[in-house]
């Protein structure tokens, strides 16, 4: 998002409402260095409007087009920053390494554009991005309300972007920061292997077969809140009584770094690459064609997943799908 340009309005979603007739919303976390929660949250407030409240460390404004935000830095040492002076110690010293975390309610993408302004407020004000320094590995997530609980659709997203994650680490490369730290790692070619067989019958096969190849929460698009909303026995057979996992019915989607102080980056631009995501899950005839391509590079014995990424970007430019092919660079809508 070119700060001297515009708003860039949103894309929207190629199935923009649930099945309940709601507007389909995304919830956003973003991390980011240089600019503490407090005067975030002054920031929030001056731009947007909404109610500022403090608890303990932690920022929390209501009533802005986001909805209700929480603002902190993500480190268990905030915990004990109102009760020691080695607790207030702690924290300062995490701040060198520790994140600042924007964390907005579920609200229509419509003002995703706003909550881009936002970011450049932040960043006129010190904030800095995963580009910032070596070691800064910082990230947006998006959390993208889903259609419905059916298995088609959930194996029809999660295949789409299984299938051209290559293509996108390429086209849309992540810093090496956030590359060599493990919250957003490759899914193994083996659920690709699974997947590309078609949907399964019901959405506990589906979550069986993600848990058996990638159970963890640390891919870039991570499924797990969603089985574990949907199949919550499942989820704690796995992962146990006191798993970390957060139920919701929403794609959460890591891959994004956070480029703030990158004038023609935007969460817009991201939320772009998503709805292509998606809009290749919507053409099941293209998607069909990737499965079946996969089946075949898969049948090579010297197949690389560079090869990969040239068949995959080949079958999406000719069948409409550029922006996942790499045809727009990643800060353009």
């Amino acid at each position: 998002m070119d700060k001297n340009a515009p708003s860039t309005k949103a894309p929207a979603l190629p199935t923009p409402k649930a099945t309940d007739g709601s507007v389909r919303k995304v919830g956003v976390e973003v991390e980011y260095g240089g600019l503490p929660e407090d005067r975030s949250a002054e920031i929030l407030v001056q731009e947007f409007g909404g109610e500022l409240q403090k608890d303990g460390p932690d920022m929390r404004v209501s009533e802005t087009p986001f909805g209700s935000c929480k603002i902190y830095i993500d480190t268990a040492y905030r915990k004990q920053a109102d009760t020691s002076d080695l607790g207030r110690a702690a924290l300062d010293l995490a701040r060198n390494l520790v994140p600042v975390e924007l964390v907005t309610s579920p609200f229509d993408p419509v003002h995703l554009p706003d909550l881009d302004a936002l970011l450049i407020h932040f960043e006129e004000q010190g904030a800095f991005g995963t580009e910032h320094g070596i070691l800064l590995g910082y990230g947006v997530h998006l959390n993208v309300q889903i259609i419905h609980p059916k298995v088609t659709h959930l194996w029809a997203v999660l295949t789409a972007f299984a299938m051209t994650e290559p293509v996108l680490r390429r086209s849309y490369p992540i810093d090496i920061s956030r590359r060599l730290l493990p919250f957003v790692d490759r899914y193994p070619r083996s659920l690709r292997d699974d997947l590309a067989g078609g949907p399964p019958e019901t959405v506990r096969e589906l979550a069986r077969i993600y848990l058996e190849h990638a159970p963890s929460r640390n891919h870039a698009l991570d499924m797990l809140p969603i089985f574990a909303e949907i199949d919550p026995d499942l989820i704690r057979q796995q992962f146990g009584e006191d798993s970390a996992i957060s139920a919701r019915p929403a794609y959460h989607y890591r891959f994004p770094d956070c480029r703030i102080e990158d004038p023609k980056w935007s969460i817009t631009g991201e939320w772009a690459n998503w709805v292509a995501i998606e809009t290749l899950a919507e053409d099941r005839a293209t998607l069909d064609r990737l499965c079946g391509a996969w089946i075949e590079h898969r049948r090579k014995l010297t197949s690389t997943a560079s090869d990969w990424a040239e068949t995959a970007s080949d079958i999406l430019r000719a069948n409409g799908h550029d922006r996942l092919a790499g045809g727009w660079r990643r800060w353009i809508s």
